[in-house]
């Protein structure tokens, strides 16, 4: 028998989220019930609940920044036991078959991964996000969050720190690396964290200097503004790694002459429009140019145990339920540092 719970939803593209309910399903025997505590607000979340990456599904309840505590197991979980504190991400079930998922990266399912919310079940039943007061997930796709870090600053590690870990991972990001975050938002902010907990020498390049204290407080070395021209002619040649967190369309060109030979420019942001470059930015240094999703199961483990070795969490603005459609605005206009969580308790007055 489904349960039904509390949530935020939109109810249609570009409508104002509304409360309302949803139904989970009844726990199958690998299923784990999470008792949500908080939910980050993801940039992305903004950008399905306003279509503006193409055909969305409604009602749509967003959400894939989840951190709450286990509050009944199905009768074949091994991992997890109720009281558990945990987590979870931007996927609930992958094929688990294809050599992505056998590899540990279920993020690039070749049958596709089943996402949090906006989405369906392999079985057709649409999927709901953490802006809800409850979850269902297999247990193989939830998320361990370890002692140390407190489950509000936790929320936003599951596709912010994720999102970032991964390329910073994945490039080998670290001691004698030159990195360069773009952007210090939600993302970018914890960009600077992990690189400078991996030892990296981390820039940050924003549009102005307006956010240069709190760079350089989270962790960058320097701090540069790319509104300024003389910027790119002063770094050129500097960086063996730049991730890009912005969704805005960027003068490619300028950012690729930033790169050492051998550098690569990693994009983690999606701007609406495509946007283009010189094939001479790359040929003439042997750079590259990337792009990466988020991290499978395995690696979101990681990053979570490496964030609580290392002291990091989100830098927060808590809100209740009924402040969503305001932060969706502050979103956008950058009024936020750096993440927007849901207080998911404000759901349950």
């Amino acid at each position: 028998m489904t349960t039904s719970v509390t949530a935020y939803a939109a109810p249609a593209p570009k409508a104002p989220l509304e409360r309302t309910t949803v139904e989970r399903r009844a726990l199958r025997e690998h299923d784990v019930l999470i008792e949500i505590a908080y939910a980050g607000i993801c940039h992305s979340d903004i950008h399905q609940a306003r279509e503006e990456w193409g055909t969305a599904l409604f009602p749509m309840v967003p959400g894939h920044e989840i951190a709450g505590v286990v509050a009944e197991v199905g009768s074949a979980v091994t991992k997890y036991a109720v009281g558990d504190r945990v987590g979870v991400g931007c996927f609930v079930d992958s094929c688990r078959e294809c050599e992505n998922c056998l590899a540990g990266e279920e993020q690039y399912c070749l049958k596709g991964e089943v996402p949090t919310y906006n989405g369906n079940e392999y079985d057709g039943a649409p999927t709901y996000g953490g802006y809800s007061t409850h979850t269902v997930v297999d247990e193989n796709y939830v998320l361990r969050i370890p002692e140390g870090i407190s489950l509000d600053v936790a929320a936003p590690l599951l596709c912010a720190g994720i999102t970032l870990y991964s390329p910073l991972a994945h490039w080998n990001a670290g001691p004698g690396k030159k990195v360069a975050i773009v952007g210090l938002g939600g993302l970018g902010h914890m960009g600077v964290k992990i690189a400078h907990a991996m030892g990296a020498e981390v820039t940050v390049l924003s549009q102005t200097l307006r956010k240069k204290d709190d760079g350089l407080r989270l962790g960058a070395d320097h701090f540069y503004a790319t509104g300024d021209e003389s910027t790119f002619t002063e770094l050129a040649g500097t960086f063996d790694l730049i991730v890009n967190t912005t969704s805005a369309n960027l003068p490619l060109d300028g950012y690729l002459s930033l790169l050492k030979v051998d550098g690569t420019l990693v994009h983690v942001g999606a701007p609406e429009n495509p946007s283009a470059f010189s094939q001479f930015s790359l040929i003439m240094g042997r750079r590259s140019m990337a792009g990466s999703k988020i991290g499978g199961i395995r690696q979101t483990q990681e990053m979570l145990d490496f964030c609580a070795e290392h002291g990091l969490g989100a830098e927060i603005e808590l809100i209740d339920g009924d402040q969503i459609n305001e932060a969706y605005d502050r979103v956008v206009s950058s009024d936020v540092r750096y993440r927007f969580v849901i207080d998911i308790a404000s759901l349950k007055a």
